[in-house]
């Protein structure tokens, strides 16, 4: 019971205390004159993905690789699944523009990288290196890409815009931001502490709960937003919010949490949860690329993976049988 309450009030935290960071932060950065699409490349991927690395980075800390993997590469198959099997039935996702089809490729080369580097076993420092380089080589071009097509008409000029500015001074937008942030992490603290204990009274491993409960949660802050820009219908906002979150957290948070502390891959992770995440990876990109949108019938295709998938975590599923 008091691994299930910390667990929740870890999750809450983390909620919560993402949205008051990441509306604090992008109040602050306007108020300094900062171009929406900077705020959107920079503060809101780094806000949204906020609860996945302070997460991962206290589960390597203390000794859970399980979790630090399993909550990447369950928060990336639950972005895809989850939120297009849940916004999608809300909303179709509309496949169109350039940055959205070049997204699409830098999610797919960050796929195989990292699954070409945990094929060893272990993600060494050097190995965050090459990561977190390969996360600043695309943000920078983002960045000229989208001063060449104007300041407030890029993807992530978009993104920005779906976070309103607080009112009030600056001192107010300050508040918000530390105190969400400290909020990010009494949460990351009380989720990775109760999520060990559920796996231990469970007797499941750490990466189950990992991918399951900790992902889920974990990734409330970019089912958010997405939920937000599919209400207003800015379908390709809601869309690059998925490929983006799905970006930063296998080039920045994986490559952050490696070159602090190396991470080891467990077997369950290279015998089937990596090949799951590469496989719908490749699907939601076909999908994207050759598709002018995501409608109804396939969303509801994702989510029934997705349900089928978590249940296969706890439960000896077999298609056959």
């Amino acid at each position: 019971m008091t691994a299930t309450l910390f667990a929740i009030g870890g999750l809450i935290l983390l909620i919560f205390g993402a949205e008051f960071m990441i509306r604090g932060s992008v109040s602050v950065a306007r108020a300094a004159g900062i171009s929406p699409h900077v705020i959107g490349l920079t503060i809101i991927a780094f806000g949204t993905s906020a609860p996945e690395l302070f997460v991962s980075l206290k589960a390597a800390y203390h000794g859970s690789p399980g979790i630090a993997i399993g909550n990447v590469i369950g928060s990336n198959i639950a972005n895809i699944l989850l939120m297009i099997g849940t916004v999608g039935v809300i909303c179709p996702f509309i496949c169109t523009g350039r940055s959205l089809k070049r997204d699409c490729f830098v999610l797919l080369g960050a796929t195989v990288i990292f699954m070409a580097l945990a094929g060893n076993g272990m993600i060494e420092f050097w190995h965050g290196a090459i990561m977190l380089i390969g996360l600043f080589g695309y943000l920078f071009y983002c960045y000229v890409d989208e001063r060449r097509a104007g300041a407030d008409d890029g993807l992530h000029a978009q993104e920005a815009e779906e976070f309103e500015s607080l009112q009030g001074s600056t001192l107010k937008a300050w508040s918000y931001t530390i105190l969400g942030l400290l909020a990010v992490l009494a949460g990351a603290n009380l989720l990775v502490a109760g999520a060990i204990d559920i796996a231990k009274a469970l007797g499941v491993s750490e990466t189950v709960i990992g991918i399951t409960m900790v992902a889920i949660g974990t990734s409330m802050p970019e089912l958010a937003t997405t939920v937000v820009a599919a209400i207003r219908r800015h379908n390709d906002v809601a869309l690059g919010n998925i490929i983006g979150s799905n970006i930063f957290n296998t080039l920045g948070i994986l490559g952050t949490v490696a070159v602090v502390q190396p991470l080891a891959i467990p077997e369950e992770v290279l015998s089937m949860d990596l090949w799951v995440m590469g496989g719908v990876t490749l699907v939601f990109v076909i999908s994207v690329i050759s598709l002018k949108s995501i409608g109804r019938p396939l969303a509801i295709g994702f989510f029934a993976v997705y349900a089928y998938y978590i249940c296969s975590q706890f439960l000896p599923l077999n298609p056959l049988g």
